[in-house]
């Protein structure tokens, strides 16, 4: 069975980061998987209720884990609490990949929704701290395998392994 991938929309070119741009990714598997028809695409940011252009946000006291268990937040450098809009966010992209049987994801590191191995630390200087955003989290829950951009290759192995495995959804 072929699988369906979660790919975060910025990566794919559609301006929906906070800045109002883009970071789309050039890799050619990410190209093959769009004219295959496998990619699910989704901003959980947008989807959870932010607009475009929007203020920076980073997580402070945790990682996306922890916002999702209520201990941390998602604060713009300004101080407004957006966890809300995060977590729905997250909830929307977990419903969507549920829908589509996805069971691996693509998302931008380093983003409080999406980052996988690190996220910005919450002091908004530009450093990052080792840890997960709050769509990521909720994803690996519920057993989706989530990978940075930065790490394309290991996703494709993943896909590989499942689609060989022909493990049962």
């Amino acid at each position: 069975m072929v699988e369906r991938i979660l790919v975060s929309a910025c990566l794919l070119g559609r301006p929906v980061r906070y800045d109002g741009g883009a970071k789309p990714v050039g890799d050619e598997v990410v190209g093959r998987w769009r004219s295959e028809g496998r990619v699910v695409v989704f901003c959980p940011e947008v989807s959870g209720g932010l607009p475009v252009p929007r203020p920076a946000a980073e997580i402070v006291g945790g990682d996306g884990a922890d916002v999702l268990d209520g201990v941390a937040r998602v604060l713009t450098e300004g101080g407004e609490d957006v966890s809300r809009h995060f977590v729905r966010g997250a909830r929307l992209a977990l419903e969507a990949a549920r829908g589509a049987g996805v069971r691996v994801a693509l998302l931008k590191e380093s983003s409080p929704s999406c980052g996988s191995l690190r996220v910005y630390d919450g002091r908004f200087v530009g450093a990052w701290v080792p840890g997960q955003g709050v769509t990521t989290a909720l994803l690996r829950r519920a057993g989706i395998r989530v990978f940075g951009e930065d790490r394309i290759a290991e996703a494709v192995a993943c896909l590989r392994e499942l689609e060989g495995s022909g493990a049962a959804r």
